[in-house]
């Protein structure tokens, strides 16, 4: 897949990124009946939540809360914070095993649900382990982008001890574009101040569905539309 040339999102649109994320979680709090009422409902079926880069489990609590409302297993990925390969393991061998041990306590493939840098994540293991992963749905993940369509490139650098001109990192960002071989929602935002929205999913890509909300990147996990259309996209894959 060809790889446009998309430029970070304007600087003012970084700047205001804090105080949209604190205004949307304010208001959590006022809206949470309505998000729940009439989102289609699960039985029990499992989903990991993968963090963002730099975040752990605690950043993913309120859409586990939701997901869980809803009837999902839903649970965390419990490898710490998101240091790229320092947390998933060369290859991403430390993340699929996790997958395989949610998939052999619950007898069934995992429903992937990746924010940001843990969608990009969530979309190698469906590559990897298709065998172990039911579907993927990411959340403000620039897999379809170059790092530099981000205001997060040199924190990557700084965090994974990665270079995102290394050839091994630029081969395995190729492998994570392709199409899934499983089914895969893409949500992302035009408003994004932090990534550029059009570097996290790709028009027509088969197999896999786009979902635009509107929001910040920061604290999107949060954001009751976001946690909605998460909901939507496990239903409508299943």
């Amino acid at each position: 897949m060809a790889v446009n040339p998309l430029p970070p999102p304007p600087i003012g649109r970084f700047v205001i990124e804090t105080p949209r994320a604190a205004l949307a979680l304010a208001g959590v709090p006022f809206r949470w009946r309505a998000a729940l009422d009439g989102a289609p409902r699960a039985t029990g079926e499992p989903v990991m939540l993968l963090p963002g880069l730099f975040n752990g489990d605690r950043s993913n609590t309120i859409m586990a809360r939701y997901l869980r409302t809803l009837g999902h297993d839903a649970r965390g990925w419990a490898l710490g914070r998101n240091f790229g390969q320092r947390s998933i393991g060369a290859d991403g061998t430390t993340l699929f095993d996790r997958i395989d041990a949610i998939a052999q306590a619950t007898g069934r493939p995992v429903a992937l649900v990746g924010v940001s840098l843990g969608g990009i994540m969530a979309r190698l293991a469906a590559h990897r382990r298709p065998d172990l992963v039911e579907q993927v749905v990411t959340v403000a993940s620039p897999y379809a982008g170059p790092a530099r369509s981000t205001h997060v490139w040199r924190l990557y650098e700084w965090i994974s001890g990665e270079s995102v001109d290394d050839p091994a990192v630029l081969a395995l960002a190729e492998e994570v574009r392709r199409p899934l071989p499983v089914p895969a929602t893409a949500i992302w935002s035009a408003s994004d101040g932090l990534v550029n929205g059009l570097g996290c999913h790709v028009v027509g890509e088969p197999g896999c569905r786009s979902v635009e909300v509107v929001s910040s990147h920061y604290g999107v996990q949060t954001r009751l539309v976001v946690l909605r259309a998460v909901a939507e996209a496990l239903a409508g894959n299943r």
